[in-house]
Protein backbone atom coordinates (compact mmCIF):
# COMPACT_ATOMS: atom_id res chain seq x y z
CA UNK A 1 0.00 0.00 0.00
CA UNK A 2 1.30 3.21 -1.30
CA UNK A 3 2.26 6.13 1.60
CA UNK A 4 1.43 9.62 0.54
CA UNK A 5 1.82 13.01 2.08
CA UNK A 6 -1.06 14.75 2.65
CA UNK A 7 -2.29 17.60 0.41
CA UNK A 8 -1.37 20.97 1.18
CA UNK A 9 -4.08 23.44 1.41
CA UNK A 10 -4.16 25.99 -1.40
CA UNK A 11 -5.79 28.74 0.63
CA UNK A 12 -5.49 29.95 4.17
CA UNK A 13 -8.68 29.84 5.78
CA UNK A 14 -9.48 32.91 8.19
CA UNK A 15 -11.22 33.02 11.41
CA UNK A 16 -14.68 33.29 10.40
CA UNK A 17 -15.14 30.70 7.90
CA UNK A 18 -13.52 27.48 10.05
CA UNK A 19 -16.31 24.49 8.60
CA UNK A 20 -14.50 25.50 5.39
CA UNK A 21 -11.28 24.44 6.43
CA UNK A 22 -9.44 22.15 3.56
CA UNK A 23 -7.83 18.59 4.90
CA UNK A 24 -4.46 19.54 4.67
CA UNK A 25 -2.03 19.86 7.18
CA UNK A 26 -4.30 22.04 9.43
CA UNK A 27 -6.99 19.59 9.42
CA UNK A 28 -4.10 16.69 9.84
CA UNK A 29 -2.85 18.00 13.04
CA UNK A 30 -6.20 18.05 14.45
CA UNK A 31 -6.73 14.18 13.31
CA UNK A 32 -3.28 13.65 14.58
CA UNK A 33 -3.53 15.82 18.09
CA UNK A 34 -6.94 13.98 18.85
CA UNK A 35 -5.55 10.66 18.03
CA UNK A 36 -3.17 11.01 20.28
CA UNK A 37 -5.29 12.51 23.22
CA UNK A 38 -7.98 9.79 22.65
CA UNK A 39 -5.75 6.82 21.34
CA UNK A 40 -7.98 3.33 20.43
CA UNK A 41 -7.89 -0.28 19.36
CA UNK A 42 -4.33 -1.40 18.71
CA UNK A 43 -2.65 1.87 19.75
CA UNK A 44 -4.08 2.12 22.84
CA UNK A 45 -2.84 -1.45 23.31
CA UNK A 46 0.62 -0.61 22.43
CA UNK A 47 0.55 1.66 24.90
CA UNK A 48 -0.22 -1.09 27.85
CA UNK A 49 3.00 -0.98 29.72
CA UNK A 50 2.39 -4.89 29.62
CA UNK A 51 2.40 -5.04 25.57
CA UNK A 52 6.16 -5.09 24.93
CA UNK A 53 6.30 -8.25 27.21
CA UNK A 54 3.50 -9.77 25.28
CA UNK A 55 5.01 -9.19 22.20
CA UNK A 56 8.42 -10.05 23.18
CA UNK A 57 7.36 -13.37 24.78
CA UNK A 58 5.65 -14.41 21.95
CA UNK A 59 8.54 -14.13 19.41
CA UNK A 60 11.10 -15.91 22.18
CA UNK A 61 8.60 -18.69 22.26
CA UNK A 62 8.64 -19.15 18.45
CA UNK A 63 11.91 -18.93 18.24
CA UNK A 64 12.95 -21.44 21.26
CA UNK A 65 10.40 -23.69 19.12
CA UNK A 66 12.13 -23.32 15.70
CA UNK A 67 15.29 -23.44 16.89
CA UNK A 68 14.72 -26.46 18.76
CA UNK A 69 13.44 -28.02 15.96
CA UNK A 70 16.44 -27.04 13.65
CA UNK A 71 18.77 -28.65 16.73
CA UNK A 72 16.95 -31.83 16.94
CA UNK A 73 16.64 -32.45 13.22
CA UNK A 74 20.17 -31.53 12.63
CA UNK A 75 21.52 -34.08 15.55
CA UNK A 76 19.59 -36.59 13.24
CA UNK A 77 20.61 -36.87 10.61
CA UNK A 78 22.77 -38.77 8.42
CA UNK A 79 24.99 -36.18 6.24
CA UNK A 80 26.69 -38.34 4.27
CA UNK A 81 23.24 -40.19 3.07
CA UNK A 82 21.81 -37.19 2.49
CA UNK A 83 24.69 -35.66 0.11
CA UNK A 84 24.32 -39.23 -2.02
CA UNK A 85 20.28 -38.78 -2.24
CA UNK A 86 21.00 -35.19 -3.45
CA UNK A 87 23.33 -36.50 -6.55
CA UNK A 88 20.92 -39.28 -7.11
CA UNK A 89 18.10 -36.95 -8.02
CA UNK A 90 17.40 -36.96 -11.45
CA UNK A 91 18.28 -34.65 -13.99
CA UNK A 92 15.25 -33.76 -15.21
CA UNK A 93 13.59 -32.88 -11.87
CA UNK A 94 16.03 -30.75 -11.23
CA UNK A 95 15.62 -28.63 -14.81
CA UNK A 96 11.95 -28.20 -14.05
CA UNK A 97 12.33 -27.53 -10.04
CA UNK A 98 14.88 -24.62 -12.16
CA UNK A 99 12.30 -23.60 -14.59
CA UNK A 100 9.85 -23.10 -11.66
CA UNK A 101 11.71 -21.33 -9.80
CA UNK A 102 12.70 -18.59 -12.23
CA UNK A 103 8.72 -18.85 -13.01
CA UNK A 104 8.41 -17.70 -9.57
CA UNK A 105 11.13 -15.02 -9.57
CA UNK A 106 9.52 -13.09 -12.64
CA UNK A 107 6.29 -13.60 -10.76
CA UNK A 108 7.83 -11.63 -7.49
CA UNK A 109 9.51 -9.14 -9.89
CA UNK A 110 6.46 -8.87 -11.91
CA UNK A 111 4.81 -6.98 -7.84
CA UNK A 112 6.76 -3.83 -8.78
CA UNK A 113 5.01 -3.48 -12.04
CA UNK A 114 2.08 -2.74 -9.50
CA UNK A 115 4.32 -0.08 -8.31
CA UNK A 116 5.00 1.08 -11.01
CA UNK A 117 1.32 1.84 -11.96
CA UNK A 118 0.58 3.04 -8.76
CA UNK A 119 3.48 5.35 -8.58
CA UNK A 120 3.71 6.74 -12.12
CA UNK A 121 7.98 6.89 -12.44
CA UNK A 122 9.13 5.87 -15.65
CA UNK A 123 11.07 3.29 -15.30
CA UNK A 124 10.90 0.82 -18.43
CA UNK A 125 8.70 -2.24 -17.73
CA UNK A 126 11.69 -4.73 -18.21
CA UNK A 127 13.96 -2.32 -16.51
CA UNK A 128 11.81 -2.22 -13.40
CA UNK A 129 11.07 -6.16 -13.66
CA UNK A 130 15.33 -6.44 -13.62
CA UNK A 131 15.70 -4.46 -10.55
CA UNK A 132 12.77 -6.12 -8.85
CA UNK A 133 14.48 -9.77 -9.74
CA UNK A 134 17.95 -8.39 -8.97
CA UNK A 135 17.14 -7.77 -5.54
CA UNK A 136 14.26 -10.65 -4.64
CA UNK A 137 17.69 -12.67 -4.71
CA UNK A 138 19.24 -10.55 -2.33
CA UNK A 139 16.56 -10.04 -0.09
CA UNK A 140 15.76 -14.23 0.29
CA UNK A 141 19.57 -14.94 0.95
CA UNK A 142 21.11 -11.85 2.73
CA UNK A 143 17.71 -9.81 4.35
CA UNK A 144 15.27 -7.30 3.41
CA UNK A 145 17.85 -4.32 4.70
CA UNK A 146 20.01 -5.71 2.38
CA UNK A 147 18.24 -6.46 -0.48
CA UNK A 148 14.73 -5.31 -0.36
CA UNK A 149 15.99 -1.87 0.59
CA UNK A 150 19.50 -1.92 -0.02
CA UNK A 151 19.64 -2.99 -3.40
CA UNK A 152 16.64 -1.97 -4.85
CA UNK A 153 17.44 1.97 -3.62
CA UNK A 154 20.83 1.84 -5.65
CA UNK A 155 19.31 0.87 -8.34
CA UNK A 156 16.38 2.77 -9.11
CA UNK A 157 18.56 5.66 -7.39
CA UNK A 158 20.94 5.28 -9.85
CA UNK A 159 18.25 5.46 -12.46
CA UNK A 160 16.98 9.14 -11.16
CA UNK A 161 13.86 7.61 -9.48
CA UNK A 162 13.45 9.82 -6.04
CA UNK A 163 13.66 7.99 -2.45
CA UNK A 164 9.67 8.86 -1.93
CA UNK A 165 8.97 6.88 -4.92
CA UNK A 166 11.25 4.19 -4.29
CA UNK A 167 9.53 3.81 -0.41
CA UNK A 168 6.56 3.73 -2.00
CA UNK A 169 7.06 0.90 -5.08
CA UNK A 170 8.72 -1.79 -1.99
CA UNK A 171 5.62 -1.08 0.33
CA UNK A 172 3.38 -2.11 -2.74
CA UNK A 173 5.61 -5.10 -3.46
CA UNK A 174 5.64 -6.09 0.40
CA UNK A 175 1.57 -5.44 0.58
CA UNK A 176 1.38 -7.60 -2.60
CA UNK A 177 3.49 -10.38 -1.42
CA UNK A 178 1.67 -11.16 2.10
CA UNK A 179 -1.98 -10.28 0.90
CA UNK A 180 -1.75 -13.58 -1.07
CA UNK A 181 -0.21 -15.39 1.81
CA UNK A 182 -2.91 -14.87 3.76
CA UNK A 183 -5.56 -15.67 1.64
CA UNK A 184 -3.75 -18.78 0.88
CA UNK A 185 -3.78 -19.50 4.91
CA UNK A 186 -7.45 -19.99 4.31
CA UNK A 187 -7.46 -22.29 1.56
CA UNK A 188 -5.22 -24.49 2.65
CA UNK A 189 -6.19 -25.96 5.38
CA UNK A 190 -9.19 -27.72 3.63
CA UNK A 191 -6.74 -29.98 1.10
CA UNK A 192 -4.19 -30.71 4.07
CA UNK A 193 -3.47 -30.38 7.52
CA UNK A 194 -0.08 -30.33 9.16
CA UNK A 195 0.77 -33.29 11.56
CA UNK A 196 1.78 -32.40 15.43
CA UNK A 197 5.22 -31.47 15.82
CA UNK A 198 7.04 -31.94 18.78
CA UNK A 199 3.34 -32.92 20.63
CA UNK A 200 1.57 -29.92 19.33
CA UNK A 201 -1.55 -30.25 17.40
CA UNK A 202 -4.50 -28.81 16.33
CA UNK A 203 -7.61 -30.33 15.02
CA UNK A 204 -8.87 -29.78 10.78
CA UNK A 205 -11.34 -27.06 12.67
CA UNK A 206 -9.11 -24.75 14.31
CA UNK A 207 -6.68 -24.52 11.30
CA UNK A 208 -9.33 -23.68 9.30
CA UNK A 209 -10.76 -21.32 11.77
CA UNK A 210 -7.33 -19.48 12.20
CA UNK A 211 -7.04 -19.38 8.33
CA UNK A 212 -10.17 -17.97 8.15
CA UNK A 213 -9.52 -15.24 10.32
CA UNK A 214 -6.16 -14.30 8.66
CA UNK A 215 -8.08 -14.70 4.94
CA UNK A 216 -10.04 -11.73 6.34
CA UNK A 217 -7.39 -8.95 6.09
CA UNK A 218 -6.99 -9.40 2.19
CA UNK A 219 -11.09 -9.10 1.84
CA UNK A 220 -10.73 -6.03 3.64
CA UNK A 221 -8.43 -4.89 1.22
CA UNK A 222 -10.95 -5.45 -1.84
CA UNK A 223 -13.14 -4.36 0.16
CA UNK A 224 -11.64 -1.05 0.41
CA UNK A 225 -9.99 -0.58 -2.59
CA UNK A 226 -13.92 -1.38 -4.33
CA UNK A 227 -15.73 1.02 -1.57
CA UNK A 228 -12.79 3.89 -2.57
CA UNK A 229 -12.36 3.41 -6.27
CA UNK A 230 -9.29 4.70 -6.59
CA UNK A 231 -9.59 7.58 -3.61
CA UNK A 232 -6.57 7.46 -1.20
CA UNK A 233 -7.49 6.80 2.30
CA UNK A 234 -7.03 9.20 5.34
CA UNK A 235 -5.94 7.63 8.49
CA UNK A 236 -4.85 9.58 11.66
CA UNK A 237 -3.33 12.67 9.22
CA UNK A 238 -1.77 10.21 6.72
CA UNK A 239 -3.06 9.40 3.25
CA UNK A 240 -2.83 5.51 2.25
CA UNK A 241 -3.08 5.21 -2.10
CA UNK A 242 -5.54 3.01 -2.80
CA UNK A 243 -5.61 1.09 -6.18
CA UNK A 244 -9.12 0.57 -8.56
CA UNK A 245 -10.19 -2.87 -7.09
CA UNK A 246 -9.13 -4.64 -10.47
CA UNK A 247 -6.05 -3.90 -9.91
CA UNK A 248 -5.70 -5.23 -6.36
CA UNK A 249 -7.76 -8.28 -7.26
CA UNK A 250 -4.60 -8.70 -9.54
CA UNK A 251 -2.74 -7.96 -6.37
CA UNK A 252 -3.99 -10.86 -4.53
CA UNK A 253 -4.14 -13.63 -7.79
CA UNK A 254 -0.44 -12.68 -8.80
CA UNK A 255 0.57 -12.91 -5.30
CA UNK A 256 -0.94 -16.65 -4.44
CA UNK A 257 0.05 -17.77 -7.96
CA UNK A 258 3.99 -16.87 -6.86
CA UNK A 259 3.44 -18.46 -3.41
CA UNK A 260 1.94 -21.67 -5.38
CA UNK A 261 5.17 -21.54 -7.87
CA UNK A 262 7.09 -21.73 -4.93
CA UNK A 263 5.70 -24.96 -3.34
CA UNK A 264 5.16 -26.30 -6.91
CA UNK A 265 9.16 -26.35 -7.58
CA UNK A 266 9.31 -27.97 -4.29
CA UNK A 267 6.88 -30.77 -5.04
CA UNK A 268 8.54 -31.45 -8.36
CA UNK A 269 12.47 -31.93 -6.49
CA UNK A 270 9.93 -34.18 -4.25
CA UNK A 271 9.18 -36.13 -7.11
CA UNK A 272 5.44 -35.85 -6.02
CA UNK A 273 5.99 -38.08 -2.87
CA UNK A 274 4.05 -35.49 -0.60
CA UNK A 275 0.49 -33.90 -1.46
CA UNK A 276 1.08 -30.79 -3.42
CA UNK A 277 -1.26 -28.76 -0.80
CA UNK A 278 1.24 -29.97 2.16
CA UNK A 279 4.66 -28.71 -0.32
CA UNK A 280 2.96 -25.52 -0.67
CA UNK A 281 2.22 -24.92 3.50
CA UNK A 282 5.99 -25.70 4.08
CA UNK A 283 7.36 -23.22 2.29
CA UNK A 284 4.57 -20.73 3.72
CA UNK A 285 5.68 -21.89 6.76
CA UNK A 286 9.57 -22.18 6.38
CA UNK A 287 8.97 -18.63 5.22
CA UNK A 288 7.25 -17.61 8.03
CA UNK A 289 10.12 -19.18 10.34
CA UNK A 290 12.90 -17.86 8.77
CA UNK A 291 11.28 -14.42 8.70
CA UNK A 292 10.63 -14.42 12.74
CA UNK A 293 14.20 -16.23 13.55
CA UNK A 294 16.07 -13.64 11.41
CA UNK A 295 18.50 -16.09 10.22
CA UNK A 296 20.00 -15.46 6.80
CA UNK A 297 18.25 -17.40 4.11
CA UNK A 298 16.47 -18.67 6.12
CA UNK A 299 19.61 -21.64 6.93
CA UNK A 300 18.59 -24.29 8.62
CA UNK A 301 15.06 -23.26 9.01
CA UNK A 302 13.18 -24.34 5.89
CA UNK A 303 14.95 -27.91 6.19
CA UNK A 304 13.72 -28.29 9.42
CA UNK A 305 10.26 -27.20 9.38
CA UNK A 306 10.30 -29.20 5.75
CA UNK A 307 11.62 -32.57 7.68
CA UNK A 308 9.14 -31.99 10.50
CA UNK A 309 6.16 -31.57 7.80
CA UNK A 310 7.00 -33.96 5.35
CA UNK A 311 8.97 -37.30 6.48
CA UNK A 312 6.10 -40.41 6.34
CA UNK A 313 6.58 -43.92 7.00
CA UNK A 314 7.10 -43.91 3.01
CA UNK A 315 9.25 -41.17 2.55
CA UNK A 316 12.54 -40.97 5.03
CA UNK A 317 13.46 -37.65 6.28
CA UNK A 318 17.07 -38.21 4.27
CA UNK A 319 15.44 -38.06 0.80
CA UNK A 320 13.09 -35.07 1.89
CA UNK A 321 16.24 -33.18 3.35
CA UNK A 322 17.57 -33.98 -0.23
CA UNK A 323 15.30 -32.44 -1.97
CA UNK A 324 14.80 -29.20 0.27
CA UNK A 325 18.70 -28.54 -0.16
CA UNK A 326 18.35 -29.12 -3.62
CA UNK A 327 15.26 -26.88 -3.67
CA UNK A 328 17.31 -24.70 -1.66
CA UNK A 329 20.38 -24.58 -4.47
CA UNK A 330 18.00 -24.05 -6.87
CA UNK A 331 15.90 -21.37 -5.80
CA UNK A 332 18.20 -18.89 -3.45
CA UNK A 333 21.56 -19.79 -4.37
CA UNK A 334 21.67 -19.73 -8.58
CA UNK A 335 19.62 -16.73 -8.69
CA UNK A 336 22.13 -14.75 -5.81
CA UNK A 337 24.93 -15.59 -8.64
CA UNK A 338 22.77 -14.30 -11.28
CA UNK A 339 21.41 -11.53 -9.70
CA UNK A 340 25.36 -10.64 -8.02
CA UNK A 341 26.26 -10.73 -11.71
CA UNK A 342 23.83 -8.36 -13.03
CA UNK A 343 24.24 -6.02 -10.07
CA UNK A 344 27.60 -5.59 -11.45
CA UNK A 345 26.75 -5.51 -14.71
CA UNK A 346 23.96 -2.85 -13.91
CA UNK A 347 26.75 -0.56 -11.32
CA UNK A 348 29.11 -0.81 -14.97
CA UNK A 349 26.48 0.23 -17.43
CA UNK A 350 25.70 3.49 -15.10
CA UNK A 351 29.31 4.06 -13.85
CA UNK A 352 30.05 8.06 -14.16
CA UNK A 353 26.82 8.69 -14.96
CA UNK A 354 24.16 10.83 -14.05
CA UNK A 355 21.07 9.96 -13.21
CA UNK A 356 18.27 10.98 -15.71
CA UNK A 357 15.81 13.99 -14.62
Amino acid sequence: MALARPTTPQAPTTPSAPSRLRPGRGAARTRTNRGATRPGGLTQLQEKPWWPWLTRSLAGAFFVLVASLIVYQARSVDWPAVWQAVLALPVRVLWAGAALALLSHFTYGSFEWIGRHVTGHQLGRATTLGIAMTSYAFTLNLGSVIGGVGVRYRLYSRRGVEPGTIGQVVATSILTNWIGYLLLTAIIPWFWVPPAVFGWSASDVQWRMGGALLALAPLVYLALCLVRGGRPLALRGHCFALPRWPLALWQVAVSCANWMLMGTALWVVLQGQVAYPAAVATVMLGAVAGLVLRVPAGLGVLESVGVALLTTDSLSKTDVLAALLAYRALYYFVPLVLAALAFAAAELLVHGKKPTK
